[in-house]
Parts: C-alpha cells; structure tokens; sequence
C-alpha cells in the first residue's frame, strides 16, 4: 500500500472576477522512501496541490475534491484537530522562503522546541536537547550556542537549514519541499539538496521535492510530475523522463535547462506565458504556446494517456507516435550537435 495515494485532486478558488481553477483532476502514488520530483512553471498548480492535501487552503472561499489517502485513512476535508496531530508529526514542510516562514521575533530554539512540545508529552529542557540535536544533524555549527539566535542572525543557507531541521524534528513519514533551495546561491542549494538525500537514506523518509528546476528532478527524484495549467501533463520515471519525454512542454523545460558542457549566447526558452487558470485556453491548455499546435489540440483536452515505453508513462498530447518520436530524436541530435560544437 503506497504511503500518500492522491485520487483526481482539484482545487478551485472563488474569486470577484470568477472560479480559478487551480489544479484539476491531480492523481499520483507516494511509496515510503521515495522522492517525487513535482516540476513545472510559476502558477502551474505544484504548490496548491500539497497545501489543498495538507489543508492549508482557506476551505471558505476554495471547492475541493478528490480523495487523498495517508497511511490507508481519509485525510481530505478532515477535522482542523485531526489534520493538526499529522502536521508537523506525520508530514513535514519546508517552504519557499524561511524569512517569511520563521518568526523574526522568536528565537531559533524557541520555535523549534514548539514545534517538539506540540506533538510530544515532554518538558521544555528536553524538546532544547532534540532541537539541539536537529541543528547538529543538519549540520548547523555550534548549534548548542545558535540556537539562541534569531533567524535574522543566520544565513539564507542556514535558514533553510533550520527549517528542514524544524520538518524532521518530529521524524516523519513524509517531507514536502516547496522549492526549497530556490532564494540560495548554487554552492548552498548542492549543500542543502545533498543534506536531504543523505537524511532521507539515513531515515527512509519520502520527500516531495516540488520545484521548477529539472536539474533538481534528476538529482533527487524517482518519479517525476510534470505540471501545466493546473494539470499533470506528463508523469514518468526520472530515466524514462529524461531519455524519452512526451509532452512539448517536456520537451521544452528539458531544452531550457543550463547545461555546463553547452556555451550558447542564450538558454533555449518556451515562448509566451503560462497561462490564466481564471480563463484557460480551449483543448490542450499548452496550445498557445506549443510549436507542434494543430486543430484539434485547440478545441480538444487531451487525455492522460500511457506511452508506448509502457504504462507507468503517461502524457498528454494529440500528437501521433511517430511524430513525437521523430521530433524528440531531432531535438536529441540538436543537442549532441550543440554540445560537441561547444567542446571543440
């Protein structure tokens, strides 16, 4: 039985102008130890997705359904209470920016001995001994003296650490990462994205690493969400997705992604914007933006449907096999052909 079974998902937000609809008919599986790379652009649904299932969307103005199972039980549209004893224990999160996430006014102990005291039945002086103990296994140095400080006296790098030492405090079962090294500098965000391999091999935990950086993805991941428009578009294997993607939105973010052995003038981007949840496009939502756009991809949503590579590959596109076969190995040949033209 898989640890987080997620069954057609969708969120929609009311709002003065209309109904957003922010993730529509999400459905995926979590096995304990495993990491689930969720990538996709701003505003693509990644992050509603695990707060609608955490609930931490505003239920007064926001519609639900779906189903979302953890450990085999109910959790959507559960009580505040029963939602409250599984956040923090059972599923941890870390979030985008730990400045706006840490009290600025709290110090670093305090709010981590909280997080200890809401769950356990312990005194005060040994929920300071495991928060100690957190900072030293998230390789915070001197932590038994820092932990008196404020998160202000701490780095964007140490911050982050002390969030993901806040979502382990209480060893769960899961940890949700909203792009968690996205604000810190690239030798700080291989730190950090090497400290959560090494403390999930070290505990068995599962992690949802969502972000927007496929070179994250392919570091972490095992299996691979690829969202648009509120949508999966695409959910793979992390070696199936890289060797042989689907979907031209896909195909884009993997052309997009900086690559030390290409020098080019210009990384390779996806033309126009993402697009309205409030008014999404008729037929594929990618349409506007897809160079491969036909008729029907205009007034007719695509199913998520299995790839020839098998059933554990599924995309959306009205695109036939043998186009997509042939587009993708002519954007292989693209890039072999750029990168051997940038080593010589």
């Amino acid at each position: 039985m898989a640890l987080l079974e997620v069954t057609d998902l969708t969120t929609r937000f009311r709002t003065d102008d209309g109904i957003v609809k922010a993730v529509t008919g999400v459905s995926f599986t979590l096995d304990r130890g495993q990491t689930l790379g969720v990538v996709g652009e701003s505003g693509s649904g990644k992050s509603v997705t695990f707060l609608t299932l955490m609930g931490l969307v505003d239920r007064r103005h926001a519609q639900v359904s779906g189903s979302v199972l953890f450990d085999g039980q109910e959790i959507l549209g559960a009580s505040g209470s029963r939602l409250q004893k599984i956040r923090g224990r059972r599923i941890g999160m870390i979030f985008q920016d730990p400045m706006t996430s840490l009290n600025p006014v709290k110090r670093i102990g305090w709010q981590l001995e909280e997080a200890v005291m809401l769950h356990n039945d312990v005194t005060r002086a040994e929920a300071r001994r495991r928060s100690v103990e957190a900072l030293e296994e998230v390789e915070i140095p001197r932590a038994d003296s820092r932990i008196d400080a404020y998160p202000h006296q701490f780095s964007g790098g140490m911050r982050q650490r002390v969030m993901i030492a806040m979502a382990l405090i209480n060893k769960p079962e899961v940890i949700i990462a909203d792009e968690p090294t996205t604000a810190l500098d690239v030798t700080t965000q291989a730190q950090i994205l090497r400290l959560m391999e090494k403390l999930q091999n070290d505990r068995g935990t599962a992690i949802v690493m969502i972000t927007h950086d496929l070179g994250v993805v392919a570091e972490l991941s095992n299996e691979v969400l690829v969202m648009y428009g509120g949508r999966v578009v695409e959910q793979a294997g992390v070696d199936d997705l890289f060797a042989k993607p689907e979907m031209p939105y896909t195909w884009g973010l993997l052309g997009s992604l900086p690559r030390p052995e290409i020098v080019a003038d210009r990384l390779e981007q996806i033309p126009g914007q993402p697009p309205s949840l409030l008014h999404p496009p008729q037929g594929c939502a990618f349409n506007p933006r897809c160079p491969y756009v036909f008729d029907r991809c205009r007034t007719e949503l695509p199913e998520l449907r299995p790839s020839p590579l098998g059933a554990d590959h599924q995309f959306r596109c009205h695109l036939g096999d043998e186009d997509r076969t042939r587009i993708w190995a002519a954007k292989k040949a693209s890039l072999a052909a750029t990168t051997e033209g940038s080593a010589a």
